[in-house]
């Protein structure tokens, strides 16, 4: 049974998202000329963008200036209490400063303000009081206007904070696909954990690190199993006397043919083998490797190029280099 107090922690949830979604959504209409000005400001200067704010517009601006470093876009951050304590030397005469807040009026922006306004620089207000002291000395301003905030008093910075995140967000995206920014360029900036990895390791990077099972299709199966339990891959490729790939020999395959009753050491690996195995290149990526494996619920591949075996690779490998 619903308790009250459960029914209004999912009623107020819901309100919260509800209230700050309305408030992005509102922003659509106020995107126009002034943010492409804005967008072409930063991609003409030949500087950084310096972001700032105080409270929790400092919190917003430190993830927006994350965000450009990690979309081509070089920044940094300046809160704006530490500026007028000697941390005005990080700005550059070719940076665009930006600088966010919601009443645009407090007293630490209105000791910074003027000071930045001596400098050459071009300054952005990210804004939600168009009238306010910031909105009236910046060069462009960013509209970042909400009615209220989602916090019952409205007090706690909750709508406004989140839509100056959204317009980051939005200035962000403009400027990276401005710049023809691709996976490659990501992947530059991202090379930890396995969001890095999947836009960098190659399978070239994987198999050398394995050894390669190989043997000829008129090999018996002692030599078979040998095979496939001294290199530990539980498979091994199977070539002709031209040294091209023909087949691929699988533990599971020789598991089936035991339950067939057959007398395995009777036969040969051309016997045994499954024809024309999935292969990858070595200069795939290794989560191509991975999508083909899950795709044909198999654990490994043979590397080869131009019907020559060059390795394996095998599911354990891209277990360890945190793929899946």
């Amino acid at each position: 049974m619903e308790t009250k107090v459960e029914k209004n922690i999912i009623d107020t949830a819901k309100k919260v998202l509800a209230d700050e979604s309305e408030a992005i959504k509102s922003l659509i209409s106020t995107i126009g000329s002034e943010f492409e000005e804005v967008v072409n400001l930063i991609l003409n200067s030949r500087g950084k963008v310096v972001l700032s704010g105080i409270g929790k517009s400092a919190i917003i601006a430190q993830k927006i200036s994350a965000t450009l470093n990690s979309t081509g876009q070089k920044a940094v951050f300046m809160h704006a209490t530490d500026a007028v304590h000697g941390d005005l030397g990080i700005i550059d005469d070719e940076d665009v400063i930006v600088i966010l807040s919601k009443s645009g009026n407090t007293p630490e922006l209105k000791v910074l303000i003027p000071l930045i306004r001596r400098l050459p620089n071009k300054l952005v207000g990210m804004v939600s009081d168009l009238d306010s002291f910031l909105a009236r000395n910046s060069d462009y301003v960013l509209n970042a206007h909400v009615d209220r905030e989602a916090c019952p008093m409205n007090l706690a910075p909750t709508t406004s904070t989140t839509v100056s995140l959204a317009l980051g967000d939005a200035l962000a995206v403009c400027l990276l696909e401005a710049r023809g920014f691709t996976k490659r360029d990501f992947a530059k900036y991202h090379p930890g954990g396995s969001l890095g990895k999947k836009l960098y390791l190659k399978v070239s990077d994987i198999y050398p690190n394995n050894e390669v099972p190989i043997v000829k299709e008129e090999a018996g199966m002692e030599e078979v199993i040998l095979e496939m339990t001294s290199k530990r891959l539980g498979t091994t490729a199977v070539i002709n006397e031209e040294g091209h790939l023909t087949g691929i020999i699988t533990d599971g395959d020789l598991r089936r043919k035991l339950r067939e009753k057959v007398d395995v050491f009777s036969l040969k690996a051309l016997d045994l083998m499954s024809r024309n195995p999935k292969v990858i290149r070595k200069d795939d990526f290794a989560v191509n490797a991975l999508n083909l494996m899950q795709e044909l619920s198999i654990t490994q591949l043979v590397v080869a190029e131009n019907q020559k075996v060059l390795g394996f690779v095998h599911l354990h490998d891209l277990l360890r280099e945190g793929l899946v």
